[in-house]
């Protein structure tokens, strides 16, 4: 199966991470579907991908959030792609600091662990079972190492859900051991910015969805957790596959 012939959800594919993913996937000639409940998001992301590859670009306004939203987006997402051959998901990396334990709110943790670990099962369950069965398929992951440690002060809450993110993925390998698609995951030890909003050490989005689109291009490995610490790591862990 071509590139061309494969279409690729990228669920998180309007944030910083998944726009990086999704130019590098439309470069390499996939079909890219993106979905996103804020469609200002996706108009930028409209505006920031190659202008010659915008017409292999779906994108649609919808909530995955929840169970209900999840498999009213896959419906409306097959009737206009047919079908989907692969998924990456980025939503469970993402950003939080709003101060210590003490001084937040049970709606503050909810909202916490919505958004980095319920939106990731919900459209998990939806979409996974488009892709399960056939070994031309792939399933990824992208999450971050804010679970294993907290990262600085205030954002403890981060690794609350980051750890329940990297659970779930946990579980999913074990839970699934002999399933035929691709199941892999990209782990992000450091920050990830754009070209103008870099930080020592952080990864440039373009360059990190490179790789992870080499990752969905090769198809080679599953049930493999790629852990990226540093620039560095994008080739020698992703490209070279030196884990």
């Amino acid at each position: 199966m071509s590139n061309g012939d494969r279409v690729v959800l990228a669920l998180g594919g309007a944030g910083t991470v998944g726009s990086g993913i999704v130019k590098a996937l439309l470069d390499r000639g996939f079909k890219v579907a993106v979905i996103s409940r804020d469609s200002a998001r996706l108009d930028r992301l409209k505006d920031f991908v190659s202008p010659s590859t915008k017409g292999n670009l779906i994108t649609l306004v919808g909530n995955v959030g929840s169970e209900d939203g999840a498999e009213e987006a896959k419906q409306a997402l097959l009737k206009l792609v047919g079908n989907v051959t692969d998924v990456v998901s980025s939503l469970g990396f993402s950003w939080w600091q709003g101060g210590p334990p003490h001084t937040q709110t049970v709606k503050e943790l909810n909202w916490v662990i919505d958004t980095l670990l319920l939106s990731t099962f919900t459209s998990w369950k939806a979409f996974f079972p488009l892709v399960r069965d056939d070994s031309d398929c792939t399933y990824t992951f992208i999450t971050g190492g804010a679970g294993d440690k907290l990262l600085m002060p205030g954002t403890g809450f981060l690794t609350v859900g980051a750890a329940s993110a990297l659970a779930f993925c946990q579980i999913l390998r074990e839970e699934y051991p002999d399933v035929s698609c691709k199941l892999n995951q990209v782990k992000i030890n450091t920050g990830v910015g754009t070209p103008e909003r870099m930080a020592p050490g952080f990864l440039n989005h373009l360059e990190l969805g490179e790789a992870v689109a080499t990752l969905i291009e090769r198809r080679t490995a599953s049930h493999t957790v790629y852990p990226v610490s540093c620039p560095a790591d994008l080739k020698t862990v992703i490209l070279e596959g030196n884990l």
